[in-house]
């Protein structure tokens, strides 16, 4: 069942994923549409621990939910400004190798051992990291410097999220707490930089809002329910590979085309991916 919830998680993701990339450079505000996400997946999931009762709250708790909340947000607004400069069938492979940071936190922080085929897998990504973003091919929009920079703070951003999700999963904190502290703390982080930015408020910011947030409610609970029922070292693989669902929709709707070695660079990541994770 946890593998079910996993592979859920990672079309989830990809789903949300994919509309950050169809509605970037149409005008609607990134922080907007965060906030409603938030707000929305806020009101969703303090609704449903009122129904089912949550666990006593406590600092760590907190503090937890509302770094994670701060860093996905971050991650998203970076992954979508990203989409903006170069080809989401690149770039969303690229933020994926986010993974090798909690694999590396995972050996330093929590003592898990790495085999030789983890190693593999994360020398592999990052070989293909540098194949894919070199040169994209003839007809494929670019602005390399600010892209790569949108990257970078991506990766870092969900990277180090994935360490304070199995950080959560570890000291056995209840999922629902986290969720709604996480949500909340996101939602507040936007809104102050919605303030800070005073960009005009748009409709169609709610609407793309509402179906993201709904969307990622169903794919964080069942990201919990995969890291507390099941294998952590196969969860993340299969959560990564939401990528796929970017790449495959980005070369169907936009019609983008890659050169060979890149579209060998791509296979190359999703298999280092799963490689750090068998």
């Amino acid at each position: 069942m946890w593998i079910v919830a996993a592979v859920l998680t990672m079309l989830c993701f990809g789903i949300n994923n994919l509309i950050f990339k169809v509605t970037s450079g149409k005008g609607l505000s990134k922080v907007h549409m965060q906030f409603f996400f938030y707000l929305i997946a806020f009101l969703l999931m303090l609704g449903y621990g009122a129904v089912e009762g949550f666990a006593a709250f406590n600092g760590l708790t907190i503090v937890l939910g509302v770094v994670i909340g701060i860093l996905n947000a971050n991650g998203n607004i970076q992954m979508s400004k990203a989409f903006e400069k170069g080809p989401a069938s690149l770039t969303s492979p690229l933020i994926s190798t986010n993974t090798v940071i909690p694999i590396l936190s995972a050996a330093l922080i929590f003592h898990e051992h790495i085999t030789l085929i983890q190693w593999s897998g994360i020398i592999i990504m990052l070989a293909s990291a540098a194949i894919i973003q070199y040169v994209p091919g003839n007809g494929v929009k670019l602005d390399y410097r600010p892209w790569m920079y949108r990257i970078l703070l991506s990766v870092v951003s969900f990277g180090v999220l994935g360490v304070l999700m199995k950080t959560s999963s570890h000291l056995h904190i209840d999922s629902i707490n986290t969720l709604v502290c996480m949500y909340g703390g996101g939602a507040t982080y936007l809104i102050i930089n919605s303030i800070i930015m005073k960009e005009k408020w748009q409709r169609t910011e709610l609407k793309f809002g509402a179906i993201i947030g709904c969307i990622s409610v169903i794919g964080y609970s069942s990201y919990f329910f995969a890291l507390n029922a099941g294998v952590a070292s196969i969860v993340f693989p299969i959560v990564s590979l939401s990528c796929l669902v970017v790449v495959l929709s980005s070369c169907w709707l936009y019609k983008e085309r890659l050169r060979i070695y890149q579209v060998i660079g791509v296979i190359s990541a999703l298999v280092g991916i799963v490689l750090t994770k068998i």
